[in-house]
């Protein structure tokens, strides 16, 4: 897998990426690939955050995945810096190819540079593959989360 490049998203990826973001049962239901324009939007607030790092794996000059990294200063755990792994997409064709592995260790590494003592994610109750895939790579089910939809 050395001709796997993990770099920085453009908005000339936005739609491949939405298209892996809708690629499957969950997202589906959420995700419009056919209209960009507020993912457009939604990158440009991104881009301009140095807190937030949206990246793609490219493989042969196509995306294969993508993820979101967010780096969060704060208080509790003696003023721990953590980071947020969210939106983690493995292309169909990629999928059981260790790409997925490739992403997360690279979030996790970028984490360490970012000055991150702690790495959370989350991930939906009815994907217990990924909650398998999670805990093989070192993850703890730790916590119970909550959202309410504005």
């Amino acid at each position: 897998m050395s001709d796997l490049e993990i770099r920085p998203a453009t908005a000339d990826d936005l739609a491949a990426i939405v298209a892996m973001l809708a690629d499957d049962p969950l997202g589906a239901q959420r995700e419009s690939p056919d209209d960009l324009s507020p993912y457009l939007t939604a990158f440009e607030r991104l881009a301009n955050d140095p807190n937030q790092h949206v990246v793609v794996a490219v493989r042969e000059d196509k995306v294969v995945g993508t993820l979101q990294l967010t780096v969060i200063p704060g208080l509790s755990r003696r003023g721990t810096t953590r980071s947020i792994i969210e939106g983690v997409r493995v292309h169909s064709d990629e999928r059981g190819s260790g790409l997925g592995s490739q992403l997360i260790e690279w979030a996790v590494e970028e984490s360490g540079r970012q000055g991150c003592k702690l790495v959370q994610l989350t991930s939906d109750v009815t994907r217990t593959d990924a909650h398998r895939f999670y805990e093989r790579l070192g993850f703890e089910a730790s916590h119970v989360g909550f959202k309410k939809s504005l």
